[in-house]
C-alpha cells in the first residue's frame, strides 16, 4: 500500500521495463529499476476508487525516501532510530553525497561508529568512517552554544509578539464597539420604516444584516486572539531562563535519554555535511541550522582501536620488564627510548598499568626485590663503597652487569659480589683506601664512603 500506486486509485503499467541487449552474440534481457508512477509507459490517475487518495500516497512515498539511509534519499533528516548515536540520519558525506550509516560495536553494542559505504557493496572501499563518541560530544558542545542564548532570545520574541497581539486586540475591540453602534442604528431605521414600502424596507434590512455579519467576523477574530493569548509570569520567565542556564548540565546528565537528544538535534539542525582531509587526520563539518545559517568546524578524526594500539616494540619491553621492575621504571625507559602510547602521548605509571591490563601482562606498580640480582646502587650499599667503585669493577671485567632492555637499569648478580677476587679488592680498598684492580695497579683513590648517586635510571649504558 505504501509503494504500489494501485491502492491510491491509479493504473500503472511498465514500472520495470525490460530491455534486450546483444552481449557476445547472444540476446540478454535486463530489467531496469522501478520507475516513478508518473514516468511509467501507462499512467492513469483516478482509474478506480483507491484505499487512500493520491496526496496521501505521495506523502507516504516522500516519508519513505526521507527515512532511507541510501544516497537516493532526497531529504536530509531521517526518522529517529534506536541506539546511542545522536547524529544518525543527519550526517551526509561531503565526498559522494550519500548518507552515513551507523554501526554499533563493543561488548554491549553501544559504541557508535559512523561510516559512508561508498562503493563498498560493489567491491570497493568505504568512503569515510570514524568513531561516534567524540564526534557526538564535539557537536553537542556546538549545539549547547547555540541553544543556551536562544532561550533568552525566544522570551524577548514572545514579549514582542504579545505586545503586537495587544495592539491588535485593542483595535478589534474598538471596531466591534463601532459596528455594534452602527448595527443598532440600522435596526432602528429598519424598525421605523413602513413595512408596506418594500423597496426601502428591503434595503434597510440588507444593511442591517451586513453589520451583523461584520460583527460576527470581528468577534471571531477577537476570540482567536484571546485563545492564543498567554503571558508569562515573572516566576515562569525566571524558570525558563534557569532552564537555559542549566541546559548544559541536563544534557550531560547520564539520565537524559538519547531519544530526547536526537529530537533536539533534529529540531535545530537540518543537515550536517562531513568530509575528511587528504591525510584522513581531520574531520570538517558544515552544520546547516534550521534558521538558514551555517557553521563550519574541524576536529581530529577519531582513530580506530587498531590505529591507537600500543606499538609491538613497546609492548615487548613492557612484557620483559614487568617481571621485576615497576610501572614507573618501565615508563621512564619507554620515554628514553622514544616510544609513545598508541595515542601519541608520553608514558607514565598509569598508562603502563593500563597497557598491562589491556594485554593481560602481570606486573606491579613498584619494583619487587630480587634475591638473586641487585642494582648498581644496591651493590654499592651492600659492599660499603661508592657507585663509581662498582662501575670501575664492571669496566675492569671483574663484575658482570645485566640489562633487560636498552636504557633499563643495570643489574648485578649477588653471587658475583661474593666472588673471591671481588671481595679481596673491596677489602683492600676498605683497609688502605686504594683501589687495586689488577697486578697491584691502582686507579684514582675513590671515596671509601657510599655516595648517593641518584636513582637507578640516573646512569645507564647502551
Amino acid at each position: 500500500m505504501l509503494s504500489n500506486p494501485f491502492y491510491a486509485g491509479a493504473y500503472v503499467w511498465g514500472r520495470r521495463p525490460v530491455t534486450t541487449l546483444l552481449v557476445d552474440g547472444r540476446l540478454e534481457k535486463h530489467q531496469s529499476a522501478t520507475r516513478r508512477a508518473e514516468e511509467c509507459r501507462v499512467f492513469i490517475p483516478d482509474h478506480h476508487e483507491g484505499y487512500i487518495d493520491w496526496a496521501t500516497y505521495e506523502e507516504n512515498r516522500r516519508m519513505t525516501r526521507r527515512n532511507s539511509v541510501n544516497w537516493q534519499g532526497d531529504e536530509s533528516m531521517a526518522a529517529i532510530r534506536a541506539g546511542q548515536g545522536l547524529l544518525v540520519g543527519l550526517l551526509r558525506c561531503g565526498h559522494c553525497g550519500r548518507k552515513l550509516h551507523v554501526r554499533y560495536w563493543g561488548a554491549r553494542g553501544t559504541h557508535a561508529r559512523y561510516l559512508c559505504k561508498g562503493d563498498y557493496d560493489d567491491g570497493g572501499q568505504y568512503c569515510q568512517r570514524f568513531g561516534g563518541a567524540s564526534v557526538d560530544r564535539r557537536l553537542s558542545q556546538e549545539l549547547l552554544k547555540v541553544i543556551s542564548p536562544g532561550i533568552e532570545a525566544s522570551l524577548r520574541a514572545l514579549e514582542e509578539l504579545s505586545t503586537g497581539d495587544a495592539a491588535q486586540r485593542i483595535a478589534l475591540s474598538s471596531k466591534l464597539e463601532q459596528l455594534e453602534y452602527e448595527a443598532k442604528k440600522a435596526f432602528e431605521q429598519y424598525d421605523a420604516v413602513d413595512a408596506r414600502n418594500r423597496l426601502v424596507a428591503g434595503e434597510l434590512e440588507r444593511r442591517w444584516n451586513e453589520k451583523l455579519e461584520e460583527i460576527a467576523k470581528t468577534k471571531q477574530r477577537l476570540a482567536g486572539l484571546n485563545g492564543k493569548r498567554y503571558s508569562l509570569s515573572v516566576d515562569e520567565e525566571a524558570q525558563i531562563l534557569a532552564m537555559g542556564t542549566n541546559f548544559s548540565e541536563v544534557w550531560q546528565n547520564d539520565h537524559c535519554p538519547s531519544t530526547l537528544k536526537k529530537m533536539i538535534f533534529r529540531t535545530v539542525v537540518e543537515e550536517i555535511i562531513v568530509r575528511t582531509d587528504a591525510e584522513k587526520k581531520t574531520l570538517q563539518f558544515t552544520i546547516h541550522w534550521s534558521g538558514g545559517t551555517h557553521t563550519q568546524l574541524a576536529m581530529d578524526r577519531p582513530r580506530s582501536a587498531t590505529e591507537t594500539a600500543t606499538p609491538i616494540e613497546a609492548l615487548e619491553i613492557i612484557r620483559r620488564m614487568a617481571v621485576r621492575h615497576g610501572d614507573d621504571q618501565i615508563a621512564s625507559v619507554l620515554n628514553r627510548l622514544g616510544y609513545s602510547t598508541g595515542k601519541s602521548k608520553r608514558w607514565n605509571q598509569i598508562r603502563v598499568a593500563t597497557a598491562r591490563r589491556n594485554y593481560s601482562v602481570s606486573g606491579q606498580r613498584r619494583a619487587l626485590p630480587d634475591p638473586e640480582r641487585v642494582s648498581l646502587n644496591e651493590a654499592a650499599r651492600i659492599c660499603g663503597v661508592s657507585h663509581r667503585t662498582i662501575e670501575r669493577l664492571v669496566e675492569a671485567g671483574l663484575l658482570k652487569r645485566e640489562q633487560v632492555t636498552p636504557r633499563a637499569p643495570w643489574e648485578i648478580r649477588r653471587a658475583d659480589l661474593n666472588n673471591e677476587t671481588v671481595r679481596s679488592i673491596i677489602d683492600r680498598l676498605l683497609r688502605t683506601g686504594k683501589l687495586v684492580l689488577q697486578g697491584g695497579s691502582s686507579g684514582n683513590p675513590p671515596s671509601l664512603f657510599t655516595e648517593n648517586e641518584g636513582d637507578d635510571n640516573a646512569r645507564h649504558h647502551e
